[in-house]
């Protein structure tokens, strides 16, 4: 038999050996795929100036990739002669470019391998750019970004399913894909890094609790592969290392009890944790290494000084209800999602308590944060790390709601039912803020929003047919009214 035809043997058992929920989350991916945007702006830019320099100029100089961003972003960082302002150079003489390299990192080897097929394709007789502008490269950006969501939540999905019936993590996973601020950044701005982090956060979530209580030493490497690339993807994913920190210090506390005092087993495990943190390091240098380059240090970040952060005024409320972005206010489906983590420890206490820890860290690190609403930002997107928190949380929170209704028979109903209610209500708000019907920055008036919510079904053909047709004018329609939003916030 031909490699080929076993590859195929393989992968048609791999596919029926999935579940009926698991396929139809792949079946659905796959009918998403034509709404991916191919559109690098914004913070997307910075994100995707690093594989783009790299793979074509060989630097790290970005002036070309700014210079080539959307309109809105260019007009902030150019003088009157068209170069960038002399604000934007470091100290070396660089770009300052403080959005993280991870994103590029999972971009890279999908680029790579387009890079090489326009070369070819070029020398074959074609005339398509081999620049990192054009549209192979967007495209293939945009796709892999799509598919690190949904692998995400693909990880998320299997995390739950440990726990609750595979109904319920299925619509869990339905309701956080398509509910929250995750499908903004899967599709519409896939240059963010966002859809990134839920991915490397899951990855580490998933494989953290595959390997629980009895990782090998090769095991604790991949652990730290994981962790390191969680931290180039986002920085605020430090906090997910608290589980193998209360992890070890429980290990600790045990194996001290355990032995009566005999140092053996804490110095077994301190070697272990000690290897797991230098291959986090390692995993980590990408990032200390363009820091560096740009900024003249591996630990300025670029993010300003810690100090000046709202360490002891965390805006707490605003982070969670207000109308600028609030996490609660803008994304719904999470009030149920994130008590159910109460739920989930009864199955298993150690893991939530953990979940907990992470969720509050991370809540207060965003509410000490100067920019805590993202600015220009689909709900609070820094949450979006969070995503297979969230799918477990709601899951747990679905099969509550199961329990309390199995008498009537109807708790699958009532479930989907509420579940697809708050997706149609999310995907107007999304059609909304990308179509700048309400303004991506400050606070918005809910009693516009909620009126718009009713005029999205006679607006959504037109766009739609737009967006399928013609995205190029559509998405220069849209970027001219944000440019005048933006100076007209009145």
């Amino acid at each position: 038999m031909f490699p080929s035809s076993q590859t195929g043997v393989r992968l048609l058992g791999r596919w029926r050996s999935l579940s009926k929920y698991g396929k139809c989350l792949i079946v659905l991916f796959i009918l998403t795929i034509p709404f991916v945007n191919p559109w690098v702006r914004g913070d997307g830019v910075g994100y995707y100036a690093y594989v783009r320099s790299l793979l074509i100029d060989g630097d790290l100089r970005f002036e070309n990739e700014y210079q080539r961003g959307n309109p809105g972003l260019v007009m902030l960082m150019v003088d009157h002669t068209g170069k960038l302002r002399s604000d934007f150079y470091t100290p070396t003489g660089y770009v300052a470019n403080h959005f993280t390299v991870g994103p590029s990192i999972l971009w890279a080897p999908f680029l790579a391998v387009v890079h090489g097929a326009v070369k070819v394709a070029n020398r074959l007789g074609a005339t398509v750019p081999a620049d990192g502008f054009s549209w192979p490269y967007t495209v293939c950006m945009a796709l892999a970004t799509a598919l690190y969501g949904f692998l995400g939540l693909y990880l998320s999905f299997c995390l739950a399913r440990n726990y609750f019936e595979e109904r319920w993590a299925f619509l869990a996973t339905l309701g956080i894909w398509f509910a929250s601020a995750l499908v903004v950044y899967m599709y519409f701005n896939p240059s963010y890094a966002h859809a990134h982090s839920a991915f490397a956060a899951s990855l580490f979530l998933w494989y953290w609790h595959r390997t629980r209580g009895h990782r090998s030493l090769a095991q604790w490497v991949l652990l730290g592969s994981i962790s390191g690339l969680m931290l180039n993807v986002y920085y605020p994913n430090v906090v997910f290392l608290l589980m193998p920190l209360l992890e070890g210090v429980k290990s600790y506390v045990r194996a001290w009890r355990a032995r009566a005092g005999d140092g053996q087993e804490v110095r077994r495990l301190f070697s272990t944790h000690l290897l797991y943190a230098l291959v986090t390091v390692a995993a980590f240098l990408p990032t200390l290494v363009t820091r560096q380059i740009i900024y003249g240090s591996p630990f300025q970040l670029g993010y300003g000084r810690l100090r000046d952060w709202a360490w002891t005024t965390p805006v707490l409320g605003k982070v969670l209800f207000s109308s600028a972005h609030g996490l609660l206010s803008w994304t719904p489906i999470l009030i149920p999602g994130i008590p159910g983590l109460v739920v989930l420890r009864q199955r298993d206490r150690e893991f939530a308590d953990y979940l907990m820890v992470v969720g509050l860290v991370f809540y207060y690190l965003i509410a000490s944060y100067p920019t805590w609403d993202g600015i220009s930002s689909f709900g609070n997107r820094f949450f979006i790390s969070l995503t297979p928190i969230f799918v477990l949380g709601l899951a747990a929170s679905l099969k509550w709601l199961g329990t309390i209704l199995s008498r009537t028979g109807r708790a699958w109903t009532v479930a989907t039912l509420l579940t697809s209610l708050l997706i149609v209500w999310n995907l107007g708000f999304v059609f909304q803020w990308g179509t700048k019907m309400i303004p991506n920055r400050g606070p918005l008036l809910w009693r516009q929003m909620i009126r718009n919510q009713f005029t999205v079904p006679g607006r959504l053909a037109g766009s739609l047919r737009r967006y399928f047709s013609a995205r190029d004018t559509l998405m220069q329609d849209i970027e001219r009214e944000d440019i005048r939003q933006r100076n007209n916030p009145g």
